[in-house]
């Protein structure tokens, strides 16, 4: 005889017996995965009637911003209620300082106006940090051989209000400089943005993860003056994420996100368990050229291995999750 942790024992108690059928397992889930959950990452990319394929991310593309609308209207049909636009920056419009990131007429700025008029009530999020916009790849401006915090606080604020005037609804810091919740929700307030959110990179770490979508914007190869350890998370802290939580609530972020997704769900349940905000996580692009390599090579089925991986981002806590698989899961889902 063997008891369950509430005292219920073999053979009284079948298990099983709530998975014999299909009806059964889909009344008894605990967690459930839908069209609501997702947000769909998009490049743009310079030029016109331009659609190229990314080696490094089998299915996934950059869009020149006049085939955008009709690349985004499959998420928009679908039901996803939001994308995340990133800039796939020429060369010769990057420099030390990342200045066409205060541009309103590149890429995002273009790409948010574009989208908003084309569908109103598709929520969109900006990706701010100076890396796609610098020609070191750094996140911030280097003084004196290290990213300067302070200085790049500056630099950053002025990026998020050119993205809220142009139509993004909610500010996705990526940068992971110290201060930048609070400097962020001071700036978009005082030029009358109070309704633009904040969706704070809390808890990003350092991983070796993001190497295809370094490829996706073309700043592969382009990093110098060391790597990103000095200011992203390292891999094997977690009491320091609730820090890094804790500190961006406190300045104002409305919403959290985890980065990367799967090797960190267990960040995402101790978020989620300590401070009950929302929470996102960023399956990315190493975690979705993971699974499709597998697809490719036959070793795992598409459509189970994809929904598997989105479930146990919700299982872990979180609210929504930023994937590339989103058109996919979502045919699936409807």
């Amino acid at each position: 005889m063997s008891t369950t942790h509430n005292g219920a024992s073999f053979p009284a108690t079948r298990l099983r017996r709530n998975r014999a059928n299909s009806w059964t397992r889909r009344l008894v889930a605990e967690n459930r995965l839908s069209v609501d959950d997702l947000i769909w990452p998009i490049f743009v990319m310079e030029g016109s009637g331009q659609t190229t394929d990314i080696a490094a991310m089998p299915g996934v593309q950059r869009v020149s911003v006049d085939r955008l609308a009709a690349h985004v209207q499959t998420a928009v049909r679908l039901g996803i209620p939001a994308i995340a636009l990133f800039p796939a920056t020429p060369n010769d419009l990057k420099n030390g300082e990342g200045t066409e990131s205060q541009n309103p007429d590149n890429l995002i700025c273009q790409a948010a106006r574009l989208l908003k008029a084309e569908f109103p009530d598709l929520g969109l999020l900006g990706d701010v940090a100076l890396d796609p916009y610098t020609d070191h790849g750094h996140d911030g401006v280097i003084r004196y051989g290290y990213v300067d915090n302070d200085e790049t606080l500056e630099l950053l604020c002025a990026q998020a209000l050119n993205q809220a005037r142009a139509g993004i609804d909610i500010i996705s810091p990526s940068d992971m400089m110290d201060g930048r919740i609070g400097a962020l929700r001071t700036a978009l307030d005082a030029e009358g943005f109070i309704h633009t959110s904040l969706m704070s990179y809390a808890a990003k770490y350092a991983s070796a993860f993001y190497g295809p979508f370094r490829d996706a914007v073309g700043s592969a190869g382009a990093l110098k003056g060391g790597d990103k350890k000095t200011y992203q998370m390292d891999p094997a802290n977690s009491e320091e994420a609730l820090r890094e939580v804790s500190m961006d609530l406190a300045e104002g972020a409305d919403s959290i996100m985890v980065k990367p997704g799967m090797p960190y769900l267990d960040i995402v349940r101790r978020v989620k368990e300590a401070f009950a905000v929302p929470v996102f996580a960023y399956q990315v692009s190493g975690e979705y050229s993971m699974i499709m390599a597998s697809v490719e090579r036959g070793w795992m089925d598409h459509d189970r291995a994809m929904m598997e991986s989105l479930l146990g981002f919700k299982r872990a806590g979180c609210s929504g999750i930023l994937t590339y698989f989103a058109p996919k899961a979502a045919k699936l889902l409807t």
